[in-house]
């Protein structure tokens, strides 16, 4: 990626979520730091437990962090977009890298040294504490995901995932639609299960009129129907 100019880098560093707000100058100072890869989809940008400490900005594009068993099971964690900061836990602690980061689509990574990372943090409190409330966001959401593996039956994690999906980035909140629509296999890889069974709740989700299919984008038909669901099942 050696053609892209550092005033574009400086650019899209503006869309870092610990970054923003930034004034340019210290913009412009992180971007001297920071070593600008791209990945096409389906490359890996981190492999589990690597060595290596460095420290990834996704500037472009949508990553996905994944642990595959020795089987080849896919177990997904959280998916990465634009603005996320990954890859960051080797440069506190220094051990292997805990999971592995795929690319989904075409993307842009600046990668910055562990040392240069920590000198940041060390010299401005507001990245630190921003990092810090994003590192609890994150221990909430995968605390919620333990305890729905740990309680509730296949069918209502495959609602909860829905419902998250339909909530998050990944939805559009005014027509309660996914798009693009994960697979079945990505959805169970997000909940632990296999394909299968995701196929079969799916079906019964859209004969009782919650869900419906439509091309690349499945739609929420009836998304209080389904709330109430998970809120049954969870007790939340």
């Amino acid at each position: 990626m050696s053609h892209l100019k550092n005033g574009e880098l400086v650019c899209s560093l503006e869309n870092i979520g610990i970054f923003e707000g930034l004034p340019p100058a210290a913009l412009e100072r992180i971007a001297r730091r920071c070593d600008p890869r791209s990945y096409e989809p389906g490359e890996q940008i981190i492999h589990y437990q690597d060595t290596s400490d460095e420290v990834f900005l996704l500037v472009r594009g949508a990553a996905r962090v994944t642990i595959y068993s020795v089987d080849g099971k896919a177990v997904s964690f959280r998916e990465l977009s634009l603005g996320d900061l990954f890859g960051e836990y080797p440069a506190f602690d220094g051990g292997p890298r805990s999971a592995s980061v795929e690319a989904l689509t075409e993307c842009l990574i600046a990668s910055m040294p562990a040392a240069s990372f920590i000198e940041l943090l060390s010299m401005d409190s507001r990245l630190a504490l921003r990092l810090m409330k994003s590192f609890v966001l994150t221990i909430r959401k995968l605390t919620s995901r333990v305890y729905e593996f740990s309680t509730l039956a296949v069918n209502n994690r495959i609602q909860a995932e829905l419902l998250r999906l339909a909530r998050s980035g990944a939805g559009n909140v005014e027509c309660n639609c996914i798009a693009p629509a994960p697979t079945h296999a990505d959805i169970a890889s997000r909940i632990s299960t296999h394909r299968e069974a995701v196929t079969r709740e799916l079906n019964r989700l859209s004969k009782i009129g919650i869900i419906e299919r439509r091309g690349t984008t499945l739609l929420i038909k009836d998304i209080n129907r389904l709330t109430t669901m998970v809120h049954e099942a969870t007790g939340e």
